[in-house]
């Protein structure tokens, strides 16, 4: 292995790294939502449902970006998970630095793990923030475990979403959205209405699991109706 490669696998090397970078892209964070006008709908019922117990709120990949500033705190801790790539050590290490906890998966026994923690920690009175696309995709097309969990865990389920009218559409498997500051945006949450029951049907669950898809897309959809409305009513006539 050559010098410069030890470097760049060197665990000091990539701590750094991943200090510095998470330190800068929550300050970016940071400067977008203070410096946006943002419309919110839905953040009372998810705090009122916090307020009663914990709660499973998933995302679209998509908008991982700005949820660190959005997440409702108020009535208790929201934890993620995380892999343990670089890339994943980064996102945990952005959603530490606006209080919320995080919790590594190894890529050996990962799916054991992540069962176990996400439980025990819902059943804790812990709520639990989850991508349900995430993390490698593919993009909008949800994943068996966000919806397992919830179930198991019997808690409610919310779906979250955010757009910005100055967001780019980065070239990532997802198009995740990179928010610009000094824009106008809009936060959407939802409570998914569907019943979770823990034994369910195999045709059941897939009604469930489209159902579930499309209260996260009809999210986003919502969250880029608000913002073009205000856009519409700020163009000069």
């Amino acid at each position: 292995m050559s010098l410069a490669r030890k470097i760049r696998n060197s665990p000091a090397v990539v701590n750094l790294g991943v200090t510095l970078a998470s330190r800068l892209i929550a300050g970016w964070i940071r400067l977008c939502q203070a410096t946006s006008r943002w419309e919110v709908v839905g953040l009372d019922e998810a705090d009122a449902a916090m307020a009663k117990g914990p709660i499973v709120a998933i995302i679209w990949h998509e908008c991982s970006l700005m949820a660190p500033a959005h997440w409702p705190r108020k009535h208790g801790t929201v934890t993620t998970l995380s892999d343990t790539s670089p890339i994943g050590r980064t996102s945990a290490a952005v959603q530490r630095r606006f209080g919320m906890g995080s919790t590594g998966v190894p890529e050996k026994g990962g799916a054991v793990a992540a069962t176990r923690d996400v439980l025990g920690r819902l059943r804790s009175g812990v709520s639990v923030g989850l991508t349900g696309d995430g993390p490698v995709g593919p993009a909008r097309v949800l994943k068996d475990a966000p919806l397992d969990w919830a179930r198991a865990a019997g808690v409610p389920v919310f779906v979250y979403a955010f757009a910005m009218s100055r967001a780019k559409r980065l070239k990532t498997w997802d198009k995740m959205m990179f928010p610009m500051p000094f824009s106008r945006g809009a936060v959407v949450y939802r409570k998914f209405s569907d019943p979770l029951p823990r034994r369910m049907e195999a045709d059941d669950l897939a009604v469930v699991r489209a159902d579930l898809a499309k209260a996260l897309t009809e999210a986003v959809e919502q969250a880029e109706a608000m913002v073009s409305r205000t856009s519409d009513r700020q163009a000069p006539r």
